[in-house]
């Protein structure tokens, strides 16, 4: 969850005055960084996966659960062999890195743990990931009481009904001022309540947050939601419910905490040199939609069962800070700007790389950027690619902003860019290196749903790597336009979105001509996928090109061997992932990973071992596998109690939750 630093947070009033100052040197330790660390290479990939948790308490005589405030506890726990290390580090003894680190989340429910150190570039380090996944969830649930579990689950089905926390607190206090959230339910460290309060201040309101309901036989139509307390007149913006904020056919919440206390997968790479990690970048964005839809978890919300399956967009209005200008509800004055998106949200422009696939025609929706920051960063030598897109970041104030750390040494602090940069929340981040560290250029891989059991959330980090590793080895090009991107993410929202919805998708993945893919792609396609190999001739030359029920116009790409027409179509997740059948179809993503497999010559046993996370992949996309959304749907409308309303309640999620606590116990995944 972004910079934890240290100090006294300043108030919205008086942290909107030093807002241009944070802006300013964030930029000057951005360029400092750039100049210094520009040309720096990296021999070998470095990467890491970060897994949130909730603890969650079973009131086994009264059939119901509760998360627990518990969390800094546990995590002053869990960071005592860390601080063990460092303290022997700074005295320059031995000492052993710890096998895990922990660190708080938005959430006092909340735990976030990361691998002791970085995994290697050697493949077969990928082969302890699940391994070290294991080690995690076994060291926290160690240090819990009897009654109480670690999951993983991308959101708890109760939040914000009546009696779903632990100690019980009644929905109050000055930083969400919510119908239905406590601000007791906010980690203690004072960036989280900040961050609350200050998003709400400058909008000027509180969130608004409406996923459509599912609507069962016994769902009311129109659907209005009795369990809102409607007439509740405690804080200025209660009423904001009544009057329009909460949607017909919608479920309302009204807080910071329905999103940001929802749980994700997140992996990061370190690249060898800042053009690999741009590359990086661009080539996994189009992916996104894909592994979130892929890994669907959230169908749950506050009570009830939502039409949608994934948690994004939920988090993406929990923290839309943006004015009534900015989002268009109003005629813009003063310096006031119109902003498409809140801050969590898709990326708006590649960066571009020195490959040569790259052209600013992807760039096809209009990008906002702060003109006179994008001046300095260009007069400072950084390229306008990446200066638009430093600059588009820094249209966003900074929300949290401490007194002590106002004046900083720009030559050793980056402090005021991370300000900034940890909170535009984009699906992937590209992460400088910070100062004083041997720390390379990074990106950070954001979509991915929590899943029920480390040996799912190991397939998908497994897979996301090797995904990285045959865009690097065979010169991938999966560029598509921004507005593509920005409908699949949508259509990745929608309920069994994996097996129902088609996503714009680039056939001709092979565009270099002079260079061309292992030959066993072919063979890895017909025995692992049922799919069909396409050449980079036949990819290259096909002329039924789509980009999009809105344009259909041809695109361009000048590469070093000529001109290389982008084939885009709308394929289904299975189809993109396992490849398609047809001549000259697209050869998908899995044989293409199995294909860079056999050309790193992998030893038996390691193949072995990587094939049952691809498998189960794999399996997911055909549907033979559900999604834990889709499973977790199935659970709700077959138990007996559900009476086909939208509504569970506290029997059912217990029985559910049983059910999910036993499968991570096991770690053998629901279907």
């Amino acid at each position: 969850m972004g910079l934890l630093s240290l100090g006294t947070p300043l108030d919205w009033p008086e942290a909107k005055k030093h807002a241009d100052h944070v802006r300013k040197n964030g930029i000057e330790q951005f360029i400092n960084i750039w100049k210094r660390i520009k040309d720096k290479e990296r021999d070998s990939l470095l990467w890491g996966d970060e897994i949130e948790y909730v603890v969650v308490e079973f009131d086994h005589e009264n059939k119901k659960t509760r998360l627990v405030k518990h969390a800094s506890e546990v995590i002053d726990k869990l960071q005592v062999a860390e601080m063990d290390y460092l303290e022997k580090k700074e005295k320059g003894l031995d000492a052993t890195p710890p096998k895990s680190l922990w660190r708080p989340e938005f959430g006092s429910f909340m735990v976030e743990g990361t691998p002791g150190e970085p995994y290697g570039s050697n493949i077969k380090d990928l082969v302890s990931v699940e391994e070290s996944m294991i080690y995690r969830r076994n060291e926290t649930m160690n240090l819990l009481n009897k009654n109480q579990s670690i999951l993983s689950i991308t959101s708890y089905p109760m939040m914000g009904t009546k009696d779903w926390f632990t100690p019980f607190h009644e929905p109050d206090g000055i930083y969400f001022q919510s119908l239905f959230l406590s601000d007791e339910i906010i980690n203690p460290h004072p960036r989280f309540r900040t961050l609350a309060a200050n998003i709400r201040q400058r909008r000027g309101s509180k969130v608004e947050i409406n996923m459509p309901i599912f609507h069962d036989v016994n769902t009311p139509r129109p659907f209005i939601d009795d369990t809102i307390p409607w007439d509740r007149q405690i804080f200025p913006g209660d009423s904001e419910a009544k009057n329009g904020a909460a949607k017909p056919d919608h479920i309302y919440m009204d807080a910071m905490g329905f999103g940001m206390g929802s749980c994700c997968l997140q992996v990061t790479f370190q690249a060898s040199s800042m053009n690999e990690a741009r590359r990086l970048y661009d080539q996994l964005a189009p992916s996104c939609s894909i592994m979130m839809a892929l890994s669907a978890a959230t169908p749950l919300l506050r009570g009830f069962l939502a039409d949608i399956d994934c948690r994004w967009n939920i988090i993406s209005a929990s923290v839309d800070d943006r004015t009534p200008q900015e989002r268009g509800l109003e005629p813009l004055s003063g310096k006031s700007r119109l902003i498409s998106k809140s801050r969590y949200g898709t990326i708006d422009s590649y960066l571009g790389s020195s490959d040569g696939f790259f052209s600013t025609r992807y760039n096809d929706v209009k990008l906002e950027y702060d003109e006179d920051l994008y001046k300095v960063l260009v007069g400072n030598g950084v390229d306008e690619q990446l200066a638009r897109h430093i600059g588009h970041l820094f249209i966003r104030d900074p929300l949290v902003i401490y007194k002590e750390l106002l004046d900083l040494d720009n030559e050793k602090s980056s402090d005021h860019f991370e300000n900034i940069q940890s909170t535009n929340w984009q699906n992937v981040r590209f992460k400088p290196p910070p100062p004083g560290t041997d720390i390379g250029w990074r990106v950070e891989f954001r979509p991915i749903e929590s899943q029920v059991t480390d040996f799912e959330n190991a397939a998908y980090a497994i897979f996301i790597v090797l995904l990285t590793r045959a865009i690097l080895s065979f010169d991938l090009d999966f560029y598509l336009p921004i507005s593509q991107m920005d409908i699949n993410m949508e259509r990745a929202h929608k309920r069994d979105a994996v097996l129902n919805e088609k996503f714009y998708f680039r056939k001709n993945v092979f565009s270099r001509q002079s260079r061309s893919p292992s030959p066993n792609v072919s063979r890895s396609v017909s025995s692992e996928s049922d799919g069909s190999s396409t050449s980079e001739k036949e990819n290259g030359n096909n002329t039924s090109q789509h980009l999009g029920k809105q344009n259909t116009s041809q695109i361009f790409l000048s590469s070093g061997t000529g001109s290389i027409l982008p084939v885009i179509e709308e394929m289904t997740i299975n189809e993109i992932m396992n490849g398609q059948k047809s001549k000259g179809g697209f050869p998908g993503l899995l044989p293409i990973v199995y294909s860079y497999l056999n050309s790193a010559n992998v030893d038996v046993i390691t193949m072995s071992k990587l094939r049952k996370y691809l498998e189960f992949i794999r399996n997911r996309a055909t549907g033979e596998y559900k999604t834990n959304a889709s499973w977790i749907r199935s659970f709700v409308t077959s138990h007996p109690e559900y009476k086909k309303d939208s509504r569970v309640n506290d029997r059912i999620v217990y029985d559910l939750l049983m059910k999910l606590d036993e499968a991570s116990v096991n770690n053998k995944p629901v279907f």
